[in-house]
């Protein structure tokens, strides 16, 4: 893959996909998340992202909106429980205006008390609109009972009361202890030369002390299945069923990819939803998702369905788990369902945000990005013992958890 990165002795290190076009994209990842929260702060990492809108030593929250928007820009952040990505798609002569406004918001927020006080209120609104939505609440209370008690099962937006509780000095303290230099990459896609991209990250980074603060993050603890069953204010009902899986750096997560991308991931030829939406009509929305992270994974299966509907949904998700666990795929499925999963991720290339974030992510996570022939000859390299092998080990009945919201009669 074409890509060049620049490292500041501060230990940021700069990210440049070049390409022709005259629309460009930049981020900005940091490597802390919502699992690096202390027990009484969860949410705090995410109240942190939107803060850094808000003011910094030379702008104020409607000069840091306009900085982009005023030339046609577009600025925006999101919190997971590893990272804060910040992100910015522009027109080609506006790089320098965009990697200004990522280091003034990054490194110099004041994080004012006016704007703690109202931005608590925000929060406090996002986390009720959750909980107003049944197919997002589940999901967040299944990894709380994946990881009962690990700051990774805990909802990232935080609860009203953690929430109403922050203070500037918690700010302060994690913004210190977490936004590490040699932990961030700042990503580039645009048409510019090296040169051009070392002497702006030179001007705009460079001066940024550098920060290595010790950190060591929990360990997950020991996992054993639990089945809930919660009775909502709801239409529908709605389950989500899985297990802890492999992490990022783990030898089976390229085929573990794949068996998820063939059993419920991307498009309509899931073999979930061919059996159950297809087929018998059950459920409008099935999905399966696995979400590799440092040291561990997230592997799950949603769907909602008509309460008198629900127990041959399950029935027929057992069913399908069931065969993948039996029988070796067949030389013909094999091929197709990498066919699929190579074709999809070429397609994604297209997401030009999505590719530098990935790529950026990518040098964060492993040092290195893959090009394309090295995702593909992993994909290709999957064997159907594999394959096998992976699917008796996550779908095995006696290790899968499983949570359902039910509608109140």
């Amino acid at each position: 893959m074409d890509y060049q990165v620049h490292q500041l002795q501060n230990g940021i290190r700069i990210l440049h996909k070049p390409s022709p076009s005259n629309i460009s994209h930049a981020c900005i990842i940091i490597n802390a998340g919502s699992r690096d929260e202390d027990p009484s702060k969860d949410g705090l990492a995410h109240f942190i992202e939107h803060l850094l809108f808000k003011q910094t030593e030379k702008r104020n929250t409607n000069q840091i909106l306009n900085r982009l928007e005023l030339v046609g820009g577009d600025l925006n952040a999101y919190t997971t429980k590893e990272y804060t990505c910040i992100h910015a798609s522009f027109l080609k002569p506006h790089l320098e205006r965009s990697l200004d406004l990522f280091e003034d918001i990054v490194f110099h927020s004041v994080f004012p008390e006016e704007e703690i006080k109202k931005e608590k209120e925000v929060i406090l609104d996002e986390i009720s609109s959750y909980q107003d939505q049944p197919e997002e609440a589940i999901n967040d209370d299944f990894e709380d009972l994946l990881f009962d008690g690990h700051p990774l099962g805990r909802n990232i937006l935080g609860t009203p009361l953690t929430v109403q509780g922050f203070t500037k000095k918690d700010i302060v303290d994690f913004h210190k202890a977490n936004y590490r230099t040699d932990e961030i990459v700042i990503g580039i896609y645009g048409d510019y030369d090296l040169k051009t991209i070392i002497r702006l990250s030179e001007k705009f980074f460079a001066g940024i002390p550098a920060n290595f603060p010790e950190r060591t993050r929990e360990k997950t603890g020991v996992y054993s299945a639990k089945r809930l069953v919660f009775s909502k204010p709801i239409n529908q009902t709605h389950c989500v069923i899985g297990n802890r899986s492999y992490s990022m750096h783990h030898k089976h997560k390229t085929a573990f990819l794949l068996l998820n991308n063939l059993l419920g991931g991307t498009g309509m030829s899931s073999r979930l939803n061919l059996e159950i939406r297809e087929k018998y009509g059950i459920a409008y929305t099935i999905e399966s998702n696995y979400t590799p992270m440092s040291d561990i994974g997230i592997f799950s299966i949603y769907f909602g369905t008509d309460a008198e509907k629900t127990g041959k949904a399950i029935k027929l998700v057992e069913k399908e788990l069931r065969k993948l666990r039996e029988q070796k795929l067949g030389p013909v499925q094999l091929r197709q369902a990498k066919d699929k999963f190579i074709g999809q991720i070429a397609l994604g290339e297209e997401n030009r945000m999505g590719l530098l974030i990935s790529m950026s992510k990518s040098l964060l996570d492993y040092g290195r990005v893959d090009s394309l022939e090295e995702i593909f000859a992993k994909i290709n390299s999957v064997t159907d013992s594999q394959v096998l092998e992976i699917a008796n080990e996550m779908f095995d009945p006696k290790e899968l958890s499983s949570m359902i919201f039910n509608p109140k009669e």
